[in-house]
């Protein structure tokens, strides 16, 4: 069982490697949430996310005992940047097998880490089995979560999180395989017995929860989610066990929140998170967290690495739920002037137009109508309530989209 002394060996092992991530405040969460709100930004950690700490302490403890064929590992992205990183400064092969669909930038990202990328497998378990079989040739694996060296590796930041703030009294933590909070939660309760940690997943893939109701690690099935960093179906047995210790509470939130929380972030701090490091933020923005009044808080933002055609839709998306955009259509008659006395009613009341569609051709059009649709940013629920009543009052009938 990993201990507060192993994690400070591990801290003593990585000082000279890792970066001690900031933690910083903001007056804007603050505020909106009546508390004193930390960011613990682990996206600026190498390889942008947490990952590294774990996999170059573990590599430190067996790197005597390892072969020629070096190590092996699967992995769809942060794991695999950080094992090769970490296996590169110490002169170690690394093998990544990778599913068939991870992204082409965390394949690129991986090699250029130094390690061999194989695609294998339609899921994550098909891509195990595969790195199960060059286990057998020799290589050595390493888990990415169910493994001590790994968990007190996580675990530095739990140490960096009380010497940067002694007085914290509440830690929210990304929750997956349960690495990362379990190292964190064994450094902090022992430091700050007094601290709350809570664990925040997503509903897709909530296998803590899960794991929770039955009393042990159980496989769950899964849907798609933004936050695919921490969709892992089963956490690890020994995480679980230190989850059942000290974690004070389990949140879960769903992929819209994650999205605003995303979109948040970016906005707010300018910090860019991946859907994985915004789920402590999208906790708040649920309101499940109404007990937090008046505490510091840190949240735990694990990592940054999003692609950026997915950032585009995430972010897209987050507008949307947050009425930053709306789109509509209307009918008009198909006279010169008629779009352009449209366009001067959304001008008149400062929406922004980010996108037009005139269609003049349409199946069930009349012949002297045409069907315009129109994207607009706006600045909320309130500045959308007025265009589309000024709307009304100039006699369109609108068509929310």
């Amino acid at each position: 069982m990993v201990d507060l002394q192993a994690i400070e060996r591990a801290e003593e092992t990585l000082k000279d490697v890792v970066v001690r991530t900031p933690l910083v405040y903001s007056n804007y969460f603050s505020h909106r949430f009546d508390a004193r709100v930390y960011l613990k930004l682990e996206n600026l950690q190498r390889t942008g996310s947490f990952k590294f700490r774990g996999a170059y302490h573990k590599l430190t403890r067996i790197h005597d005992r390892l072969g020629s064929g070096g190590v092996v590992a699967a992995s769809a992205g942060n794991h695999a940047q950080g094992l090769a990183h970490a296996a590169q400064l110490m002169g170690i092969s690394a093998t990544i097998v990778m599913p068939e669909w991870a992204s082409i930038s965390k394949q690129i990202a991986t090699r250029s880490y130094g390690g061999r990328v194989i695609l294998s497998g339609k899921s994550l378990a098909e891509s195990l089995a595969q790195a199960r079989q060059l286990e057998e040739e020799g290589r050595t694996f390493i888990h990415p979560f169910d493994d001590e060296g790994i968990i007190a590796g996580q675990g530095t930041i739990g140490l960096e999180i009380v010497s940067q703030l002694p007085e914290v009294e509440a830690v929210l933590i990304p929750v997956g395989g349960g690495g990362l909070i379990a190292g964190i939660s064994t450094a902090v309760k022992f430091l700050r017995p007094q601290a709350s940690i809570i664990g925040v997943e997503a509903a897709a893939c909530a296998s803590a929860a899960a794991a929770r109701r039955f009393g042990k690690p159980i496989s769950i099935s899964a849907k798609y989610s933004i936050a695919d960093g921490i969709s892992v179906k089963e956490v690890g047995q020994l995480p679980f066990a230190v989850m059942q210790r000290l974690v004070d509470d389990l949140v879960i939130v769903e992929d819209e929140e994650i999205a605003t929380a995303m979109l948040v972030l970016l906005e707010r701090k300018k910090v860019l998170a991946e859907g994985s490091g915004a789920v402590p933020l999208a906790a708040l923005l649920g309101g499940q967290l109404g007990n937090l009044r008046g505490k510091a808080i840190v949240l735990v933002i694990s990592g940054g690495n999003v692609d950026t055609h997915l950032l585009g839709r995430i972010l897209r998306q987050g507008l949307f739920k947050s009425n930053r955009i709306m789109k509509f259509s209307v009918q008009l008659r198909d006279v010169p002037g008629a779009l352009a006395d449209l366009l001067k009613v959304v001008a008149t009341c400062r929406g922004n137009i980010l996108h037009v569609s005139h269609d003049r051709l349409g199946r069930h059009l009349p012949v002297d109508l045409s069907r315009v649709e129109l994207e607009v940013e706006t600045r909320g629920s309130e500045h959308i309530e007025k265009l589309l009543e000024a709307l009304d009052n100039s006699g369109y009938e609108v068509d929310t989209i």
